[in-house]
């Protein structure tokens, strides 16, 4: 389930490129890279979370953003938060994106600022925050199926479960994984869901557990939007607040770091 990865790269000479491709041969699971110093981009085929891949090319000593994820096929991004709106508290904060594949959807994802261990993660039917997490409805659910895990089949699960993530004791979450089920068209306009507790993916045996897994409380969440796959992004400052590229990682990058303290 390799995808295209495509990073606009701050480079200035040929070394920067030798930098950035003795990095990236240090990575298993790349299978092509291409870089280029004209347009100043780094294209990755993998299998690896695209935030691994960032963190090697930004060990060579340049800075990275993403700026397009999928060739030639539809693909999403969900930009994660407890303080959605205004509500709650912003400790919590991620991206994840979604990108069509030929058996399903690839959901590639980073989050920050979790307890350790697992969380829910679900899609929710509406792409409403105007009350935070609360009014983004249930679950995505198209078929009236019983809550279930990713892996379930279609009468046992909803669409939009996504099974469990895992944060590690920093109270990072990085993972990468293909639902068979999920397809990109059908989520764009909804909400993306992270819950408190892991996901019991109806194995509780009780009312709860086949509604949405005993879960517990949403503690982040974002609008699913169309994103741009490789090649269709051009941005290089945004029309709505004059950022460039590199305010806007060097601020998603400050708000990482605070929630790690």
């Amino acid at each position: 389930m390799s995808t295209k990865v495509e990073f606009s790269v701050e480079m200035t000479c040929g070394k920067c490129v030798n930098k950035i491709e003795e990095s990236l041969a240090s990575l298993n699971g790349i299978n092509y890279v291409d870089i280029s110093l004209e347009r100043g981009t780094v294209v990755v085929e993998s299998n690896l979370p695209h935030s691994v891949i960032q963190e090697k090319i930004e060990n060579s000593g340049r800075k990275a953003v993403l700026k397009g994820f999928g060739d030639n096929v539809t693909s999403a991004v969900a930009m994660v938060g407890s303080g959605m709106c205004g509500f709650g508290i912003d400790n919590t904060i991620g991206i994840v994106r979604f990108v069509q594949s030929n058996d399903g959807c690839i959901i590639d994802g980073t989050i920050d600022g979790l307890t350790p261990g697992a969380h829910g993660l679900h899609v929710h039917e509406c792409g409403d925050i105007s009350n935070g997490c609360q009014s983004v409805g249930e679950h995505f659910n198209p078929y009236n199926s019983i809550h279930g895990g990713r892996n379930d089949d279609i009468q046992h699960r909803h669409i939009g479960d996504l099974g469990n993530i895992i944060a590690n004791d920093l109270g990072r979450a990085i993972f990468r994984y293909e639902d068979k089920l999920l397809s990109v068209p059908d989520i764009i306009g909804r909400s993306l869901v992270v819950t408190q507790n892991p996901d019991d993916l109806g194995k509780g045996n009780n009312s709860a557990s086949i509604i949405d897994g005993n879960s517990g409380s949403r503690i982040a969440c974002g609008i699913i939007a169309r994103s741009s796959g490789i090649f269709e992004n051009s941005k290089k400052i945004c029309a709505c607040d004059g950022k460039t590229l590199w305010d806007e990682r060097e601020e998603l990058k400050k708000k990482a770091e605070r929630n790690k303290l």
